[in-house]
């Protein structure tokens, strides 16, 4: 059974994701041409362009081999569910999802009789790596809040691969994750897609090809930590007027380099503009490259961004926390903007006072893009129980929803908005081979994920302790090993 579901956030951001020539079906990226920082030297009569990714991917799959899992209930992520369903991995990518499929010769069977299959989880907002445990002062590496507008800095950079939360958060299911930047800055700069493995570097675990992101934050964190300092923005004014100031300089930026390179292709010798990190960013933005992933809490202040993206012609992803998406999820159809929310988190601060816990499903069933977030080392490690909380909280309100459907707020849809939708974040044919086996029903507290595979290895195993993955940072610690 395959559903395609309406996916509107991301009509809009095909454009985006071909120009960063993301999900190829190769696991080496490689360097792009316009749009993002890099260098602007070249060899005589070249025309200067701008790398796209000057720290590509190096990541490689672990050798897979053939796997079926046989009788479980399926949920493939795009609202189908198969009862008595296996699921066929092979070289690494999804070959078949059905009923009495033939196992290969060669392959390891598994036996899914009682337990559930699904794709595997994908975290659209967390911190892990560039906010670790330890959680200590010289790990903090999170928001660079010197300037309100960083959009200079990539996170990946403040990437710690060794962050033990890595290997807890795969225990829950987590295949990829999307890392940004803090919310302090009006810009924070730039998110990565990561792929849930142990690696040295941070490259080892970059998602091949997902475009770079961008986090904005709007609200009262930016006016807050500037507003104490004595400096703008200290108010929502300021907050926009910021914005606005920033796109208007990348603008102008991206004219003087299309003025240049339609100049140099026309033979005249023309120097290129100077190279201004800050900008490449933003211009990336606003050549639909790089996603723009947004932290935002109030209905009101939703709206004015959009506006303002609408301004300045470029495309809001998704909305993050999010916690007035109940309100206006006919602007966010309209705009093709998701909405990343937690559960039942609301009331810490006065943007956050008036949430709903029915958020996400009234969101989800009034035609807007929505998903699950966690924001949180620890809610990372329990996303099945957060979708099953909303999905609860929707069902009480009279919203009918299937537990088939709600699965696709922490798999298809975050792919989607990342720009790997093609390639993950759902059971299909050709797609990687994402998966968990889970002990039941995935929306039970009682649950567990027994085994994950990632790009078909398997990852994860929770009763053979030798697939339990431990970060070297760990080895020797107290408790090393525990889950």
């Amino acid at each position: 059974m395959t559903l395609k579901p309406s996916l509107p956030a991301l009509a809009a951001c095909t454009a985006a994701i071909a120009l960063a020539a993301c999900s190829s079906g190769s696991d080496t990226a490689s360097s792009g041409s316009a749009g993002s920082a890099g260098s602007n030297s070249g060899e005589s009569g070249d025309i200067v362009r701008i790398n796209l990714d000057p720290y590509p991917s190096t990541y490689t799959p672990r050798p897979s081999g053939t796997t079926l899992i046989r009788g479980a209930t399926v949920l493939d992520g795009i609202g189908g569910q198969i009862e008595n369903g296996d699921v066929l991995i092979e070289n690494g990518r999804i070959a078949a999802v059905g009923t009495g499929l033939e196992a290969p010769d060669g392959a390891t069977v598994i036996d899914g009789a009682g337990r559930y299959v699904t794709p595997g989880i994908i975290d659209i907002h967390s911190h892990l790596g560039a906010y670790p445990s330890p959680g200590v002062s010289a790990h903090s590496d999170g928001n660079e809040a010197t300037e309100p507008v960083t959009a200079e800095v990539w996170v990946e950079h403040s990437v710690w691969p060794q962050d033990p939360g890595f290997e807890h958060a795969l225990a829950g299911g987590v295949t990829t994750l999307h890392v940004l930047p803090g919310s302090a800055n009006l810009f924070g700069g730039r998110g990565i897609t990561l792929r849930n493995v142990p690696g040295r570097t941070v490259q080892e675990m970059k998602f091949p090809g997902a475009p770079y992101t961008l986090k904005m934050a709007c609200g009262e964190n930016p006016s807050r930590v500037y507003g104490n300092r004595g400096r703008s923005p200290a108010t929502d004014m300021g907050n926009m007027a910021g914005y606005r100031a920033s796109w208007i300089e990348a603008s102008n930026y991206r004219d003087s380099w299309h003025e240049y390179w339609e100049a140099a292709e026309n033979g005249e010798d023309v120097d290129p503009p100077t190279q201004d990190l800050e900008l490449d960013t933003l211009m990336g933005v606003l050549e639909g490259e790089i996603l723009v992933q947004q932290h935002c809490y109030r209905a009101d202040q939703m709206a004015q961004i959009m506006d303002m993206a609408e301004e300045f012609g470029y495309q809001v992803t998704t909305f993050h926390h999010a916690v007035e998406a109940y309100k206006i999820p006919d602007l966010l159809a309209e705009h093709n903007v998701c909405a990343a929310v937690w559960a039942d988190w609301g009331g810490f601060k006065m943007e956050a006072y008036d949430t709903v816990r029915e958020n996400l499903a009234m969101t989800h069933a009034n035609g807007a893009c929505a998903m699950i977030h966690s924001d949180d080392a620890n809610g990372i490690q329990r996303l099945n129980q957060e979708i099953a909380k909303a999905l609860a909280d929707g069902r009480r309100a009279g919203l009918d929803i299937s537990e088939a459907e709600a699965w696709a707020w922490a798999s298809s849809r975050p792919a989607q908005a990342l720009g790997i939708g093609d390639e993950t974040g759902s059971l299909q044919e050709g797609y990687r081979a994402d998966v968990v086996l889970w002990s039941g029903n995935p929306f039970s507290t009682y649950t567990r994920a027994d085994q994950v595979w990632i790009d078909g290895a398997l990852s994860y195993d929770r009763r053979n302790s030798d697939l339990q993955p431990v970060r070297d940072f760990m080895l020797g610690q107290p408790g090393e090993g525990e889950q």
